[in-house]
């Protein structure tokens, strides 16, 4: 259990280290005023009317860095700051959540797949360390240690979904920034050392969603080797 406790710790590090330098950039990058002097959200509807779509709205969303594009809803939410400030992590920052949207416009493969398996992520999620945990320690304790080890190996299966969705994530996140940085500079939308910082912002916040994804898979690893190796 004690290489679990240093596996859990090492992912929590790495992910407060890449959090805290994101944080760091976007404040820098804060500094960085756009010579058009638009807004977050004059950002987002204009790469909106740009590739044509009319019915998403861009609304304001409380918090730091709680940006995100609702499908359900189709509204591009941008936190309060992105929504009203004039830099080039605002600028980043909304075009990236529009990436998004055009993404769902255009049937964009892996978010139609990425959207497809959040329904059961959600609910599965919840249970599978636990199941995982209690299917270990049945079996232990119990003389009919199949019963115990059936319940690992499901929460063991719901880690898996959990660890396939961040790895979907990754091409959805990558392709939404790459979609905004394009527009950006196709666009002439930001001067050259504004686009530098609008690309290393979207950068260091893409690395977050690599730690994610890795921190699942090194979990999904270290659960199947604890339920499956032990096993003759």
């Amino acid at each position: 259990m004690k290489e679990f406790y240093i596996l859990i710790g090492i992912i929590a590090l790495v992910s407060w280290l890449i959090s805290t330098r994101l944080k760091s950039k976007f404040k820098k990058y804060s500094q960085v005023h756009l010579r058009n002097g638009m807004s977050g959200k004059e950002i987002a509807e204009k790469m909106l009317a740009d590739h044509g779509i009319r019915d998403v709205q861009v609304i304001s969303t409380p918090g730091m860095l709680t940006d995100h594009y609702n499908p359900v809803k189709k509204t591009v939410n941008l936190s309060e700051g992105v929504y009203n400030q004039r830099n080039a992590a605002a600028a980043a920052v909304a075009a990236h959540e529009v990436g998004h949207a055009v993404q769902h416009a255009q049937a964009y493969d892996w978010l139609t797949m990425r959207s497809k398996l959040v329904p059961v992520v959600s609910v599965s999620s919840q249970f599978s360390q636990w199941l995982v945990i209690g299917g270990l320690i049945l079996g232990a304790a119990s003389s009919n240690a199949g019963i115990g080890f059936i319940i690992a190996i499901i929460g063991l299966a719901f880690m898996g979904l959990a660890t396939l969705f961040s790895f979907i994530t990754l091409p959805v996140e990558y392709d939404a920034s790459n979609r905004a940085l394009a527009w950006l500079k196709n666009k002439n939308m930001v001067s050259q050392e504004e686009y530098k910082g609008s690309k290393d912002a979207l950068k260091w916040a893409a690395r977050t969603y690599l730690v994610a994804a890795l921190g699942s898979l090194a979990m999904l690893l270290y659960w199947g080797f604890q339920i499956l190796g032990g096993r003759d």
